[in-house]
């Protein structure tokens, strides 16, 4: 990897496909050039996904600096994403502009989020509490599904690969007039694999069934106002492996995940200097598990009023936000409560050729537990017109979910998890060449873990406040095209550790990186990529050890005709027997071909 960088020195923030002039709003909650921005960003693009194979967006995000990945088995089991060692809760999801979380586990399903249904991604490493509030201590993953544009786009594809995959999606996209929209339908099914090969376990293959949805409409009203509408639906059915202590190893266990997101919003330009937006969004997010009767329901509704000031090289931002989450947990420990929190932030920026500064404040009252304030303070200042230097530093809070409080190991006392993180960066960007170095840290206190017995009404153990982290590390990236060929890379060396104890954070590597190139043969896309991690500890005592993995992939693509497309992907060339979560498998050698009708 070292020999990579030094032959390869390029990419800039991060590895993306998309130029720098590309406009990304996740930072701020406001359109900015990508080569303004002073936060750390990456851009994923629908050709990337698509080039990806994967089945699950964490399976794309994986090989994205700075973010791991761990799972419980195959798709659709348990999945949890980890930006800079932080935990998966610690991350703020959206889709189209609508939050997505658990009140029960805390974080988002990503095993419930259908990656056919996604145009875009947009990234944001490092505490974004003072724009988004609560749960963003990591970052803040943006998700966007595909928005029509242009005359009339329909498309259709199919795909066949290992472990019996099946796939098909349709869909279509355009503008005419006033009006833009988009529809897009997806199914995906597999027999999977043993997740589970340990003894007394059901040792039969666990697979899924997917079935995706999603639209949306805009209606540009006139020059200055447009409305946007989106919904998308996601149902997985999976089967696993829960125990081996059920009544005989044929025992069969399924987990059905429902996501559903629906959001209305309106944006307005009064004038050339002043805009606004409002926007009504609401999610469901739901797991319930079968013959074992078990269920938890999260709804969140959100409300957002956001106001923009540009004056010259100056913008002002001041916005209302509302969010009201509701749980419903039933048989085992049966939760029917809400709650609400209500925010202020504010926000300045002010660019000119050299210096770029951005400053946000943000106060955040729960219904359940009192206010919070955050803020963040980043400047960024171009030493050349290829050198550019950034600072920031940053504070972020977690709200202890309806679970932490009053399950029957809840504790209705418990405090926000809070954090304080401050980094530095590099970035170089000449022609074709980028490449870019971040260094942070991030101390992260209060945090909630399943502690001794105390006043909660479970004898076995309660939910606390006992813990402290210190997540630091450095990230390198890079990317360069040497003659035909386009190469990326990256490497993360990390500490994430208790601070009490020393003991690294589980499920965490020390480093982590990624080296991938592709190029033109004759008609073909070909490129081949590398994922290595090194080893990581399964459980907090530091006792079990998961050993480190590399693994291989390829992938190739070809126009066949102006409207059909070829891929094909052979992921974990070498079959590498590696596992994320102790005792559970993970995907041996795999190949997947898919067929793609799109007129030109």
């Amino acid at each position: 990897m070292l020999a990579a960088f030094a032959a390869f020195s390029a990419h800039s923030q991060t590895p993306t496909t998309v130029a720098l002039a590309e406009t990304v709003v996740t930072a701020t909650r406001t359109d900015q050039p990508l080569a303004d921005l002073v936060a750390d960003v990456t851009v994923l693009d629908r050709s990337e996904i698509e080039r990806s194979g994967a089945t699950g967006l964490a399976d794309v995000l994986v090989r994205v600096p700075g973010i791991e990945m761990i799972r419980n088995g195959g798709p659709g089991t348990r999945t949890d994403v980890y930006i800079r060692g932080a935990e998966t809760r610690f991350t703020a999801v959206f889709i189209d502009g609508v939050r997505v979380d658990s009140q029960s586990t805390g974080g988002a399903p990503w095993e419930a989020i259908p990656l056919a249904q996604i145009e875009r991604v947009e990234i944001v490493r490092g505490p974004a509490g003072a724009v988004y509030g609560s749960d963003a201590l990591g970052g803040v993953v943006q998700i966007f599904t595909r928005r029509g544009q242009g005359p009339l786009s329909p498309y259709a594809g199919v795909g066949l690969g290992t472990y019996g995959t099946r796939k098909w999606e349709a869909g279509f996209s355009g503008a005419e007039g006033a009006f833009d929209y988009a529809l897009s339908v997806a199914r995906e099914a597999s027999s999977g694999f043993n997740a589970r090969p340990l003894t007394g376990y059901n040792q039969d293959d666990d697979g899924y069934v997917s079935e995706a949805l999603s639209g949306r409409l805009g209606w540009q009203l006139n020059a200055a106002h447009r409305l946007e509408a989106s919904v998308l639906s996601h149902n997985m059915e999976a089967q696993y492996d829960a125990s081996n202590k059920k009544p005989n190893s044929t025992y069969d266990d399924r987990a059905l995940n429902l996501l559903q997101t629906r959001g209305l919003s309106w944006r307005g330009q009064w004038s050339e200097r002043y805009s606004t937006q409002l926007s009504v969004t609401e999610s469901r997010a739901q797991y319930e598990t079968k013959p074992s009767a078990y269920l938890t329901m999260t709804r969140l509704n959100g409300y957002l009023f956001q106001n923009e000031f540009r004056l010259g090289a100056h913008l002002l931002t001041a916005a209302l936000e509302r969010k009201v989450d509701f749980l419903e947990n039933r048989p085992t420990n049966p939760i029917n409560r809400e709650r609400a929190q209500d925010a202020l932030a504010l926000g300045y920026g002010w660019r000119n050729n050299r210096h770029s500064l951005q400053m946000n404040l943000r106060h955040d009252r729960d219904s359940e537990f009192g206010g919070q304030d955050t803020g963040s303070a980043a400047y960024g200042f171009a030493l050349t017109p290829s050198w550019r230097a950034t600072a920031s530093a940053g504070t972020a809070f977690r709200a202890p979910t309806l679970y932490h409080r009053f399950s029957a190991y809840g504790i209705s006392s418990l405090q926000a998890e809070t954090s304080v993180n401050q980094e530095l960066g590099l970035r170089y960007v000449q022609g074709r060449t980028e490449w870019s170095l971040v260094t942070y840290r991030n101390r992260v206190s209060n945090l909630i873990t399943f502690s001794a017995p105390g006043p909660c009404a479970s004898a076995t153990g309660c939910y606390a406040n006992t813990a402290q982290a210190e997540l630091t590390g450095v990230t390198l990236s890079t990317r360069q095209r040497l003659g035909e060929v386009n190469w990326q890379a990256s490497l993360d060396v990390q500490d994430p550790h208790d601070s009490g104890n020393g003991k690294q954070l589980k499920r965490r590597a020390s480093h982590h990186a990624n080296l991938s190139a592709d190029t033109r043969a004759g008609t073909w896309l070909v490129g081949a990529g590398v994922q290595l991690s090194g080893a990581r500890y399964d459980d907090d005592a530091n006792t079990v050890v998961l050993p480190g993995y590399s693994v291989f992939n390829l992938h190739a693509s070809r126009r066949l005709t102006r409207d059909w497309n070829l891929l094909a992907r052979i992921d974990n060339l070498g079959d590498s027997p590696y596992q994320l979560v102790n005792g559970y498998a993970t995907t041996g050698r795999s190949l997947y071909v898919a067929l793609k009708w799109a007129p030109q």
